[in-house]
């Protein structure tokens, strides 16, 4: 039998935790009806494409995991190709962990938030430094974002799944709030012209 796309994460320990917390029937069914994904869906690259942010997992040679924010702007995380992901690293806090780990493991963990629609996606894979590839810089950096790009990351995909909007608090961004209070003014506006 061919091994489900979600054993990435569904190691034999985490099977056993789901038989005895009574979700392994649930998720082995998920399973043998197609399961998680291992290529970039439109769906997937549409979401992306609106993404301004995100989280990038890495893990050092003892096991110890660290966690980053990645920002840009809208859409500067970029889908190539079905397996694979690329952005531009900026310049920022220059302690290099996210560099370091990846030189000794380049299994890595992209986890999405999308707060305003409460949805979560998490994309397993390996990731890459690039350093100099010029036509590739000219495809992820944009000109017009205020950062200084120090190295490329390629990221493949092995496997991602859409999680559950349980407890994820929705939240809108500044822009968001703006458009929501000019839309409120000019309603107000108009309902004032109708009461004279």
């Amino acid at each position: 039998m061919k091994k489900p796309v979600s054993d990435i994460a569904f190691t034999s320990a985490v099977k056993n935790q789901q038989e005895q917390f009574g979700s392994r029937a649930g998720y082995a069914n998920m399973e043998e009806h197609g399961g998680w994904k291992n290529k970039i869906s439109p769906d997937l690259q549409s979401f992306i494409a609106e993404r301004d942010s995100f989280y990038l997992a890495t893990t050092n040679s003892e096991g110890q995991p660290y966690i980053q924010h990645r920002g840009g702007d809208k859409g500067f995380l970029k889908v190539l190709d079905e397996k694979t992901l690329a952005f531009a690293d900026f310049s920022g806090n220059r302690q290099y962990i996210t560099l370091g780990n990846l030189s000794e493991n380049n299994q890595a963990f992209i986890f999405f938030m999308d707060y305003e629609n409460q949805r979560r996606v998490k994309v397993w894979g390996k990731a890459r430094i690039v350093e100099d590839d010029a036509d590739l810089k000219s495809q992820l950096v944009n000109p017009n974002y205020s950062a200084r790009t120090e190295r490329l990351i390629l990221f493949t995909v092995e496997a991602w799944d859409v999680n559950c909007p349980k407890h994820i608090p929705q939240r809108y961004t500044k822009e968001q709030v703006q458009a929501l209070k000019e839309e409120i003014t000019r309603l107000k506006e108009e309902l004032l012209k109708t009461k004279r």
